[in-house]
């Protein structure tokens, strides 16, 4: 096995190990999650996330396993390499609160019982996994094979700024939603939950419960994030593996994020805005990629500045609900 293959061997070994400890071990019996473990949680996968960073410091700086080294290596020097992870991991990381303000909303609409959410969201996981696996590799051939493909990227992003600027604030309506309007009409569904089961027995027919279309939902809407949170990752590398691997911690502490600030998502406002202008930034820098090459430090301290102003005016001037008028 060439040292290129037994990379991503080795990281998706640990990736599915540290799957299966979660669902088979600490999450073996449904229950609630309740906001001190999700942040105990969030801290372990945060941590989890910032150990590895230092493991990409070592290990493209001892080119081990060949990282770093051959004439189409991106990064030959551990510290490009471990900025750009860090800096991959926080926009994707920040980024992914987009995911929990939408998760929200899909659980509420279908009265996801909380014993069951868990489950759902470890099951999104995997999936996500999946496609943004696809998404990165057929992002990374575009822009190698078509290098015009970034400033479509960058338009890309910038687009979707503008529209996270225009419809902020605004509640989304599940319902109205195109996928659950074909998901209604193509397979045969039951109003009731069936414990945590995606299906059940019916009349002697196999029908999906609610648990299935909420997972279902959870599934598109992180492939439509990924066509965002991507290319905004390949303006800062365009190694396929620190690309990847920065995703996929991001995801793994999805979960752990969502019950940690589901009770508390409207606390931040602004963020909204924050990340609409972090996507503007990193657009805008795919689109002078060949006039003006913007520095890794300054990326990652552009990135991580625009989050910590916009946390710090939610919490300073928070967003009041208008009184309904009686």
């Amino acid at each position: 096995m060439s040292p290129e293959i037994l990379k991503w061997v080795l990281f998706n070994g640990f990736v599915l190990f540290m799957l299966a400890l979660d669902l088979g071990v600490f999450h073996r019996k449904a229950h609630e999650v309740k906001f001190k473990e999700s942040i105990a949680w969030s801290v372990f996968w945060i941590g989890l996330g910032l150990l590895y960073n230092v493991g990409v410091y070592f290990a493209y700086e001892n080119h081990w396993l060949n990282l770093g080294t051959g004439p189409d290596a991106i990064h030959t020097n551990g510290k490009d390499a471990a900025l750009a992870w860090l800096t991959g991991y926080l926009v994707e990381k920040s980024l992914s609160v987009d995911n929990i303000f939408v998760f929200v909303v899909i659980f509420s609409y279908f009265k996801v019982p909380a014993l069951y959410q868990h489950r759902v969201l470890f099951w999104g996981v995997l999936g996500a996994i999946v496609f943004r696996a696809i998404f990165i590799i057929a992002g990374v051939a575009l822009i190698e094979r078509f290098h015009w493909m970034i400033y479509v990227f960058g338009a890309l992003l910038i687009a979707t700024a503008i529209k996270m600027v225009l419809t902020h604030g605004k509640e989304s309506d599940p319902s109205n939603n195109p996928v659950l309007k074909l998901v209604r009409k193509v397979l045969p569904l039951t109003p009731d939950y069936n414990g945590q089961a995606f299906t059940a027995r019916q009349a002697g027919k196999l029908v999906f419960t609610p648990l299935a279309v909420v997972l279902i939902l959870i599934e598109v809407t992180d492939v439509i994030f990924a066509v965002d949170s991507i290319p905004a990752i390949l303006a800062i590398t365009r190694d396929p593996f620190i690309v990847y691997t920065s995703n996929v911690f991001a995801i793994l502490g999805l979960r752990a994020l969502y019950f940690a600030l589901a009770g508390v998502v409207d606390l931040f406002y602004y963020l909204g805005y924050g990340l609409a202008a972090i996507l503007a930034f990193v657009g805008t820098k795919m689109l002078l990629v060949d006039v003006y090459k913007v520095d890794i430090v300054v990326s990652l301290g552009v990135i991580a500045a625009i989050l910590t102003v916009s946390i710090v005016v939610s919490l300073l001037f928070p967003k009041h609900k208008d009184k309904a008028v009686t």
